[in-house]
């Protein structure tokens, strides 16, 4: 009787474990470089493989990011991204990187999600004020203020910010556990939308008057 048990007991974990995955599927081979060719018939994670006899090492490599990035627009930041679009060998390897330079004092990567990665940040200049929050219903704030060496985790899914607290730029690289991760930033999504959700619809939803909201849609409006 304990052996039936016993079984169950690995038939439901088995189960559960197939609900419980990373982000983007395990590959099934050694590399799938990603190449946008139609001719190819072979589609993996949304891109189809290059022959691997025709793979070299610049599929797997980027070269540019420790150049700086001005930071001169309304947010005070600009995200370099490496994912698969840049570099064809991350395809199916679930992970990318992005570097983000933050202008002097509250430059900042505004409160967004990333709907398919965790994140982990290093700062590597500056000093950047950062947190996330939790689902519903606690919507629970953890934040920490970051310096240089410093390391920070964003869980998949959750909104998350980082702001530089100091007179001087700052810079952070972080990693993301999808090739793809996404991105929602709040204000753009919500105010920004094509086309627009009802003005009414916004102005309960944040209790704000609706002239308030109409205002924040035409300056959010591509």
């Amino acid at each position: 009787m304990k052996n039936v048990h016993f079984l169950e007991f690995f038939a439901l974990l088995a189960f559960a474990s197939s609900f419980v995955s990373a982000s983007d599927p395990d590959p099934l081979q050694d590399f799938c470089v990603a190449l946008d060719d139609t001719n190819f018939n072979v589609l993996v994670n949304g891109k189809f493989c290059k022959n691997p006899k025709y793979v070299t090492a610049d599929d797997f490599f980027y070269r540019g990011l420790n150049i700086p990035k001005p930071a001169n627009n309304q947010v005070g930041s600009t995200v370099t991204t490496v994912n698969v679009d840049q570099i064809p060998g991350l395809n199916t390897l679930g992970i990318s990187l992005v570097r983000i330079d933050y202008a002097p004092n509250g430059g900042q990567n505004p409160p967004h999600t990333h709907p398919r990665a965790t994140e982990i940040l290093f700062v590597q200049e500056g000093t950047l004020y950062v947190g996330f929050i939790t689902s519903n219903p606690n919507n629970t704030l953890f934040s920490k203020i970051l310096n240089p060496g410093d390391v920070f985790v964003f869980p998949i899914g959750l909104i998350h910010f980082q702001v530089n607290i100091g007179n001087t730029n700052a810079v952070a690289f972080a990693g993301l556990s999808s090739q793809n991760p996404g991105v929602i930033t709040i204000a753009n999504t919500v105010f920004g939308s094509d086309p627009p959700i009802n003005p009414f619809t916004l102005a309960r939803a944040f209790q704000l008057d609706l002239n308030v909201v109409k205002a924040l849609q035409m300056k959010f409006s591509k």
